[in-house]
């Protein structure tokens, strides 16, 4: 049976101080926080999702799109709606160890990226980077993946700044769809 829908926040009598705080939960993003699907160890073996995807097609991998030595997909745990990556087959870990066609196809899905971006969803500005290892901040540092975060103006509002929530208003498979569709051949 489903649960009575309500505009009314859920109070929990007997649990902490009472604040003018309504809490917005999202379960779903304990798998991000306990490292589901994250890799084992540094091997390609070791469960790499990012070796994985390229054998599933492309709405269950949520590819956009794939070229000869890299491909696009939508961030799992996007910052932005659109939040996309340029990822190597090659399961390798840092920049410098791209061969010269790695590197070129990366800089041009790059590219790719931000103009499907903004002529999908009118994307102003990006943020466009690599996490070199587990100190600079890559979740998933034993496979290369340059990020593509679409910005607009106005974009960081009360939920990510007070709330520490993202609000995303559209569905991965559905954002995925959009910019499959979109991608420049």
């Amino acid at each position: 049976m489903l649960a009575r829908m309500t505009s009314e926040p859920e109070q929990q009598i007997g649990v902490g101080t009472q604040d003018a705080f309504q809490r917005l939960w999202t379960p779903h993003r304990m798998a991000y926080i306990q490292g589901e699907n994250k890799p084992s160890g540094p091997g390609a073996e070791d469960g790499c999702p990012f070796c994985t995807i390229p054998a599933k097609s492309d709405e269950d991998g949520l590819v956009i799109a794939r070229g000869e030595h890299v491909y696009a997909v939508l961030n799992l745990y996007p910052y932005n709606g659109g939040h996309l990556m340029s990822v190597p087959y090659r399961h390798v870990a840092d920049y410098t160890k791209l061969d010269r066609a790695e590197t070129l196809e990366l800089a041009e899905f790059t590219k790719r990226a931000m103009t499907t971006l903004r002529a999908a969803s009118g994307a102003h500005g990006f943020n466009v980077g690599l996490n070199q290892g587990a100190v600079a901040g890559a979740g998933i540092a034993a496979h290369l993946h340059q990020h593509v975060v679409p910005r607009w103006g106005g974009d960081t509002n009360f939920m990510p700044v007070v709330g520490q929530t993202k609000v995303l208003p559209q569905l991965l498979a559905d954002t995925r769809k959009m910019l499959a569709d979109a991608w420049p051949q």
